[in-house]
């Protein structure tokens, strides 16, 4: 049985997408996000999506690319996934060699790749070098036959909008992702300000549902927001959730979010998914409350290149 790992072409979006629903059913992607991720990424990244062929089908994928933007230089990250079907026949091992080969050419010294928290995958990751440095859960709500909680009151002076009511000047949603993100636990800091490459590549984002983002707004200023993920479906997912730092322990995040599920479930979306740092403690607690449950557990590993 031959196994060809080459560089993603357009027409293989659709491949690509059941690839990463067979091995992450949890996760949101759409063929148009694919191509998006692969044509508009920054040079910097020096991005490259590859997938493997086994006697002619498209079985396994990785993406490689340059933390561009990451505090300390040489950071970068990979992502192999190979359908169930298929492991064990080393089409992992070569999409994972070629994808380390292509960010050491370009400059990269370590690389971070999000395992799955099972003994196979953990042991494919330890084999090449790769040791564990933390944990994440992925959750999911049943939004087509669960009951969300009430939504909380709003306080004087708040108000909730969403992120399309910001098209004319996203300025202000830019300011509170960069700030929030700079706080969210990781194993990589970010120089979040560069406001043209956030629009191309998150504003932009074709998974990103401005109708279904809320944000929560406090004497007409952004304090807390959630930015939804959608694939025009039935799947939902929260990419981001944050409050800003003057805003927090109010309950803003939890009424971000309660309203987001609502457009959500109003428009038809039957599955929400979520993913935490499992040291999240506050986040986590806020997910139990509207009746997320963990699905998934995935292991950030971390090896030395070069």
């Amino acid at each position: 049985m031959t196994v060809i790992v080459r560089d993603f072409r357009r027409e293989d979006a659709s491949a690509v997408c059941r690839v990463a629903r067979g091995v992450l059913p949890y996760e949101v992607t759409t063929p148009e996000a694919v191509v998006f991720d692969v044509e508009r990424a920054n040079p910097a990244k020096h991005h490259r999506l590859l997938v493997a062929e086994r006697d002619g089908e498209l079985v396994g994928t990785a993406s490689a690319a340059v933390a561009y933007d990451a505090t300390e230089p040489g950071v970068s990250s990979v992502a192999p996934l190979v359908l169930p079907g298929h492991r064990g026949q080393g089409v992992g091992g070569l999409l994972l060699r070629t994808a380390e080969e292509h960010l050491a050419g370009v400059g990269a010294a370590t690389v971070y790749a999000w395992v799955a928290d099972e003994a196979a995958s953990r042991a494919f990751a330890e084999q090449r070098g790769y040791r564990p440095s933390r944990s994440a859960h992925f959750q999911r709500l049943d939004l087509a036959n669960g009951t969300l909680p009430p939504l909380p009151p709003l306080p004087a002076g708040v108000e909730l909008r969403t992120v399309a009511d910001f098209a004319a000047d996203p300025r202000p949603m830019f300011r509170a992702d960069a700030e929030t993100t700079s706080d969210e636990p990781g194993d990589v800091s970010v120089d979040f300000d560069d406001y043209d490459d956030w629009l191309n590549h998150t504003w932009h984002h074709p998974l990103l549902d401005h109708e279904l983002s809320t944000v929560v707004m406090v004497d007409g200023e952004v304090a807390a927001f959630t930015a939804a993920q959608s694939d025009g479906g039935t799947r939902y997912l929260s990419g981001m959730t944050g409050t800003l730092r003057a805003h927090r322990g109010r309950g803003f995040a939890k009424l971000a979010k309660s309203d987001s599920l609502r457009r959500a479930r109003a428009a038809g979306y039957t599955e929400a998914f979520t993913r935490n740092d499992a040291d999240n403690g506050p986040m986590l607690a806020v997910n139990t409350w509207f009746g997320y449950e963990i699905c998934a557990t995935e292991v950030r590993h971390v090896r030395g290149l070069g």
